[in-house]
């Protein structure tokens, strides 16, 4: 009972420390807090200062990164650009080329047609003319025999027969081309 008659006879408050409680606390709460500040507070700002610069060092690299990269992407788009402008100017030059060739070989076509058309013209020409000719010496020919058969007497003089059978035959062709004339 005496500590409860020491603790009535004493104003007695839990919380209000006794003096020297409260020196030697106060003593210990500095050491303490001293050590942690020279031991524990400088590797606790070096740890985050690492970790701040490799934050801001990963964000600086990224943008980095990323404005390279978007440097590239233009690049790439600049080229591509300039490759499809090639490739329609390659285009462009390959159709003109194609047409200029196309154009020629007609050309050709067309000088070659001619030439044949005319080499065949002259062709005819000159067969017509042979015709014409082995058609008369035949149609004298067969004439005089007829001529002869009827008559009844060798028609044998050679110039004279000629000369016959040509005026007969020039006439026989200027009425012909006498009547075409008249039916155009």
């Amino acid at each position: 009972m005496s500590l409860a008659m020491h603790l009535a006879s004493e104003d007695f408050n839990p919380l209000i420390p006794k003096g020297p409680e409260l020196v030697i606390g106060l003593i210990c709460f500095f050491v303490v807090f001293g050590l942690l500040g020279k031991k524990l507070l400088p590797s606790i700002e070096k740890t985050l200062a690492e970790r701040r610069d490799l934050i801001e060092g990963g964000i600086n690299r990224a943008e980095t990164a990323q404005a390279e990269a978007q440097a590239l992407l233009e690049q790439y788009r600049a080229e591509l650009a300039e490759a499809r402008h090639e490739a329609a100017r390659i285009t462009e030059h390959a159709r003109e080329q194609g047409a200029a060739l196309i154009g020629e070989m007609r050309e050709e076509g067309l000088r070659q047609r001619e030439a044949i058309v005319a080499a065949g013209h002259a062709q005819i020409e000159a067969d017509k003319k042979q015709a014409t000719h082995v058609l008369r010496q035949d149609v004298g020919s067969l004439a005089s025999q007829l001529a002869s058969r009827i008559v009844g007497e060798s028609l044998e003089d050679h110039a004279r027969q000629s000369g016959v059978i040509d005026r007969f035959l020039d006439d026989l062709e200027a009425k012909a081309a006498a009547s075409t004339a008249a039916v155009k």
